[in-house]
Formats: structure tokens, sequence, C-alpha cells
């Protein structure tokens, strides 16, 4: 059954490590501002430790317009490799919150884990790039929160560019089911970060979703919107604050929304 409806995307992503940055490296100078800060955030391959939050709340889900939430846990591990190459390990797992459709009531649990390692230059000229497989793995609690059997592989890639304030760019993978019930899905973020001196950034990064198994008129997702967002400081760790606004013809339902940039 087709999940309608209409979304609303918070984001909350948590810089642990950006003051701990090695002097003389590519991704942060030896004093970083916030502007710095919210820049290196915002890359994907960044050799930066960091874990984001994004909290995606859904609104007129399912027959009875009910309310469904994801919330996505993505750490981001820098593993330096040669002087010349990092691995870059991104995870993504999802606590969802999904409407039942019949008797009402909801179900709560974790969706599909998701894991990527994107092999990255260490010291990138004025385009970054990074690739490497990702895996899914069937750890939904719930048939309702996502697949209970399929083991998912496929390619992963993510090309971006940091001209001045700018952060601009694409990530995109598609999963092939190799174990358990058939999927055949694509995922695609186009993202632009535009940062401000005072630590303030707008951003747009929408999540494309397709699932090619699905029938003809009901395979894509395509949601569109924009926000805003703000540096902060912890104590001595600095956050950074995205609240944004999206709106998209069909809600995830299996709590597969990618890493968000």
């Amino acid at each position: 059954m087709r999940r309608t409806g209409r979304w609303i995307g918070v984001g909350l992503a948590a810089v642990l490590a950006a003051a701990t940055a090695r002097a003389g490296d590519p991704i942060l100078p030896p004093n970083p501002t916030d502007e710095d800060l919210a820049t290196a955030a915002q890359n994907p391959v960044s050799d930066l430790i960091s874990i984001p939050f994004q909290d995606i709340i859904g609104f007129g889900v399912g027959p009875q317009k009910n309310v469904a939430n994801v919330l996505n846990i993505q750490p981001v591990v820098p593993f330096h490799l040669t002087s010349d190459w990092n691995l870059i390990s991104r995870t993504i797992l999802p606590i969802v919150t999904m409407p039942n459709f019949t008797g009402g009531g909801s179900t709560t649990g974790l969706g599909n884990l998701t894991a990527t390692a994107f092999l990255s230059p260490a010291r990138p000229g004025m385009v970054v790039w990074g690739a490497g497989p990702v895996a899914t793995f069937p750890t939904a609690t719930s048939p309702q929160l996502g697949s209970q059997s399929t083991w998912g592989l496929g390619p992963s890639a993510v090309v971006l560019a940091m001209p001045g304030p700018w952060v601009i760019g694409a990530l995109a993978n598609n999963v092939w089911s190799v174990a358990g019930a058939k999927a055949n899905n694509l995922l695609l973020q186009y993202f632009v970060n535009y940062n401000f001196e005072s630590g303030w950034y707008v951003v747009t990064a929408p999540i494309i979703t397709a699932n090619w198994e699905a029938p003809s008129g009901q395979k894509w997702d395509v949601p569109f919107g924009g926000g805003a967002g703000r540096i902060v400081w912890i104590g001595p760790s600095p956050s950074t604050s995205r609240p944004r606004l999206t709106t998209t013809r069909s809600a995830p339902t299996s709590g597969r929304t990618g890493p968000s940039a």
C-alpha cells in the first residue's frame, strides 16, 4: 500500500571531534572558525569524526492520515589508510515509528541498518570525491519498519566541491538484494549549502529514492525543500542544528532515508 503524505525533516548534526582535528589537516585549519566547522560537517567524506542525528516527521501518512517518524543515527568515522588515502565509514541506524494501517496504533523499533565505506583522497583538490561499497542489513524489528530478510549490497559514490562559502555535491547508491526478499533500490541526494561567517548557513539536501521493484507509477519518491542551521558550542564541542522543511509525494517505507549531508 502506498504511504502518501507530507513530510517535514528536522536535522541535528553533532560534530564531536572538530576541536581535536590535527594541525595542518586539509579539512580544518589550526584555529577553525564557525564557518570552517560548518563546512567540514557538511562534507560527507570529511576527515572528521561526527555523529549526526536526523529526525524526519511525517504527517498525513496512510489511509488514516497519521504521523510517522524516522530518527537516523549516523556515526561517521574516518580511518587513515596511508598518507594519501582515507577510508570513511558511514553507518545509518534508523529508529522508526510507523502508524499501523489496520487496527489503529503504531509500531516503533529499528529499521534496516545501512553501512557505507568511502575510499577518498586524504588531500583532495578542488573536487572532493569518495567511492566504495554500501551494504544493508535486515535489522528491522517489525515487518512494518523494514525487511526482516533482505541483505543488500551495491556501489556508492559521492562528489562535491567547496568553493568559498559553498558546499555543493551529490551522493548516490544502488542496493541489490543478495539474500532474502528481492530488492533493488536507488538513493540519490544532491546538496547545496551556503555558509555565513557567523556560523549560520542555508541548505537544501533532499533525498530522492526509487524502488525498481515497485509497480509503474509508484517507483519514485521525489522530495524538495530546504532550511537553515547554525554552529553552536556545547561546552568544548561544536554542534550544528539544522531544521528544514521538505515535501514529498510519499513517505519512506523502510527507514532507509540515506546519509544526510
